[in-house]
């Protein structure tokens, strides 16, 4: 998820549709009794599972949807090449089959990707599904009017980059070879080892070409997977979903598809999700949200009472909150600047302001925490929980600062517990400690994101965020540290400016590995090396909690979305 406030839309649609999810989601969820969670019995086939939610289910379009691993309830109705191991915990960090009889066949190089569609496979009217489908798929992914989806492909595909989708070219992607009903073959510009995480994203979904609709196809998709769409009322508003009579269990080893319908209804605000899923009367006592956390002062209630805490679900995306410096702007030109500020960094203050250790975990390196993106643990500016303000001190000095430093910290003024002003103002008070006067610059959400993506308005100080498209460090350190990825016109996320050619090479290298667990520890060792540079100090990974209701089972909670996999649940 490139765009941080694409990735809080996923994470609370998925986890990661998230995800905030959407997630979203890293580190084993705490309940993994899966199969015992909402319930004493077995789950089993039957009732309707409602889905609450804050925000819309919008573009319901597999074209359109930029979601991690397939997202929540869109990967109910779209199956696609590969998706994510529904499986609690590490587990579900891994990327598995979906259409396709395996994660892909690459050539030497991994510029050349091959995958066979199972045997069987139907959609919802009962005709076949065919590598042809998911071609023609992917292609129309790329029509200007279908926009919104993860922008991989247009890289990634040989001859792509100014593909404007079937509607205008009608000729297709040469990139991508059909040459039987069951086989799809993808020839990439350079050496892509992840290119099976990438095969999750809804933009893999076959889609029938006498049944596209163009923009009007979000209405009725045709579904691939358990679940049909029966309506689709005000844009995703309501959605309603029931079983797709084709789909076979035989051919899917990931989605139970055990309730017979799912309601999903938005517009509330999460105040009221919170307290309807805490009462769980009537419906709601089968009812799930896969878009809203527990805030500190509903967490605290829930946690003094021993049925409610039974019933959180506690997960982890791959997510990280960081002080981000933009080291052409004085002084944060002066690497002791940099590193002073990350010393004085009182993490114990800012876990609580972003509202507890039940909801934040002390971050000192820029991968999450989890085994999938390479985690190494390091703290190159050991300060301890609470911040060393005498060593911040002594660096400033060395700076040519011995009289303290005035600089500026830009925020957001949203109220996320992320980069808003309760993030902002525990900083201020460490930063003050260590000689600084800090002058906060609180900005309304649209204007702090814009300033803060584009090299033209960058700060030099600011709170930002980054969540993965997939489980590993590729997704989370190229897009803000390979230099070839600066905008310079444009959304730019490289917000160190970094262009270090040495870092750029190990980027290629890693990207050819085909072996995810190498890959996965190079990662660790790059996310060290880039850590010495001091163009961002870690502050925290967010903690997803979410209720559920009382007849709810089968809670599953994967380090992949970091939330409640609703392809999962069972409703008594």
């Amino acid at each position: 998820m490139r765009q941080p406030s694409v990735i809080a839309r996923r994470v609370a649609a998925a986890s990661v549709s998230l995800v905030l999810a959407a997630g979203a989601a890293a580190c084993g969820p705490e309940d993994s009794g899966a199969q015992g969670a909402g319930g004493d019995s077995a789950p089993h086939k039957g009732g309707t599972l409602t889905v609450l939610n804050s925000q819309p289910q919008e573009d319901f379009d597999p074209a359109r949807l930029y979601t991690s691993g397939g997202g929540n309830v869109p990967s109910l109705v779209f199956r696609t090449l590969t998706t994510r191991n529904r499986e609690n915990g590490a587990a579900g960090a891994q990327v598995v089959p979906d259409l396709a009889t395996d994660t892909g066949r690459p050539n030497k190089d991994a510029t050349v990707w091959t995958y066979t569609l199972k045997a069987g496979l139907k959609y919802e009217d009962g005709t076949p599904i065919t590598s042809a489908d998911i071609k023609y798929g992917i292609e129309r992914s790329f029509a200007p009017e279908l926009s919104g989806g993860a922008p991989y492909l247009r890289d990634w595909l040989v001859g792509a980059a100014d593909y404007q989708g079937p509607y205008k070219d009608k000729k297709g992607l040469d990139a991508i070879e059909t040459p039987d009903e069951r086989t799809i073959v993808f020839h990439l510009n350079k050496p892509e080892g992840e290119f099976p995480y990438l095969a999750t994203q809804t933009q893999f979904t076959p889609v029938p070409k006498s049944k596209d609709t163009g923009t009007k196809y979000e209405e009725h998709p045709v579904s691939s997977g358990p679940y049909k769409v029966v309506s689709n009322d005000n844009d995703g508003e309501r959605l309603v979903l029931e079983r797709n009579p084709h789909w076979s269990a035989s051919t899917d080893a990931e989605r139970k598809a055990y309730p017979d319908r799912i309601d999903v209804r938005s517009g509330f605000d999460s105040a009221v999700i919170n307290q309807r899923l805490s009462a769980s009367q009537g419906k709601d006592a089968a009812a799930v949200t896969t878009d809203t956390n527990l805030g500190p002062a509903e967490l605290a209630k829930v946690t003094g009472d021993k049925e409610l805490a039974a019933r959180v679900g506690t997960g982890h995306f791959g997510y990280t909150n960081y002080l981000a410096f933009n080291p052409t702007v004085k002084p944060f030109d002066n690497v002791k600047v940099r590193q002073a500020i990350a010393y004085a960094i009182d993490r114990s203050s800012v876990v609580n302001a972003a509202g507890g250790s039940a909801l934040a975990e002390p971050a000192t390196t820029f991968l999450p925490n989890q085994k999938s993106f390479g985690y190494t643990p390091y703290d190159l500016f050991p300060a301890g929980p609470s911040g060393d303000p005498a060593k911040a001190r002594q660096l400033l000095k060395e700076a040519g600062y011995a009289n303290g430093l005035t600089i500026t910290l830009t925020h957001s003024n949203s109220k996320d517990f992320e980069t808003s002003p309760e993030i902002a103002t525990a900083v201020q008070d460490a930063l003050k400690k260590a000689g600084f006067t800090v002058e906060l610059k609180g900005l309304e959400d649209n204007d702090y994101s814009n300033r803060i993506h584009d090299v033209r308005t960058e700060p030099g100080l600011f709170l930002a965020h980054w969540g993965a498209d997939w489980p590993s460090g590729g997704p989370f350190l190229a897009p803000i540290f390979d230099g070839r990825q600066i905008v310079k016109k444009g959304a730019n996320f490289n917000t160190g400016l970094l262009d270090d050619k040495s870092v750029n090479a190990e980027i290629d290298a890693i990207n050819k590995l085909t072996d995810l667990d190498a890959a996965a520890e190079r990662w660790g060792a790059l996310d060290k090396k880039i850590g010495e540079k001091a163009l961002v100090v870690p502050l925290f990974h967010p903690v997803y909690k979410r209720l559920y209701g009382k007849d709810v089972k089968n809670v599953v909670i994967s380090d992949w979305t970091g939330v409640l996999d609703i392809s999962q649940v069972a409703v008594k």
